[in-house]
């Protein structure tokens, strides 16, 4: 109980950055691309409790990572509407609104990577402020890859339907029906993280590397080490 406790607190601040940024952005792309649905209900917005769904992002996390004894973790924010048909070039603007989400996962790594910086530069050894700093690095890279991840409703598969001619497009953008329980089966068979998410995080923190106060391998490293 105490390290479910314990871990909740470390993660809570990075999470709640990493999903209110992801969607935020979603929310900022659409509006630049000319569709004003989220802008209007108010979900163009950084405050967090815009995008918190009671559910999804605080019991059904804490739940799942209880249940499992810690060694598995899924939720989700309340997805900012978006009227595709609303954007000035649909087909091609879609991607870039997709595409909005992890790119703002991305920049909240390089932000925490910062803090790292910091907490090394001030010589301080404060093990909570460390775990946390680890967490939100861990966490903007899990959601970035995990959302690109090409199954629609998901931001890759959202960026596949754009790039896609027009013919495999409409085909392929029929799985979005499905798209969850597609997700939710590759879950329970384990291959969603080591075939997907794991490449993409491990090149996206090769990349980072060279922004940390750290050699590649102490990153991963330090990525891979629990704190506590």
């Amino acid at each position: 109980m105490n390290e479910l406790i314990q871990t909740v607190a470390v993660y809570a601040l990075p999470v709640l950055f990493a999903i209110t940024l992801h969607e935020a952005a979603h929310a900022y792309a659409a509006k630049f691309f000319g569709d004003n649905t989220a802008y209007s209900m108010g979900r163009m917005s950084l405050d967090p409790f815009k995008h918190i769904d009671l559910v999804g992002t605080i019991v059904l996390p804490v739940a799942v990572y209880a249940l499992s004894f810690g060694s598995f973790l899924i939720g989700y924010a309340k997805p900012v509407p978006v009227n595709f048909g609303h954007l000035r070039k649909p087909k091609r603007d879609m991607a870039w609104v997709a595409l909005a989400g992890p790119a703002a996962n991305l920049v909240m790594a390089v932000i925490w990577i910062f803090a790292l910086w910091l907490y090394v530069a001030l010589n301080l050894e404060t093990r909570f402020i460390l775990a946390m700093i680890q967490a939100g690095i861990k966490t903007n890279l899990v959601i970035m890859a995990f959302n690109l991840l090409p199954i629609p409703p998901l931001d890759g598969g959202r960026v596949l339907i754009s790039v896609l001619p027009t013919r495999l497009s409409y085909q392929f953008s029929k799985l979005e029906l499905y798209g969850f329980f597609i997700v939710m089966g590759l879950m329970m068979l384990k291959v969603i993280y080591p075939y997907w998410m794991a490449p993409v995080m491990s090149v996206t923190a090769m990349g980072l590397s060279i922004l940390t106060p750290f050699s590649m391998g102490q990153f991963f490293g330090f990525l891979l080490t629990p704190i506590f």
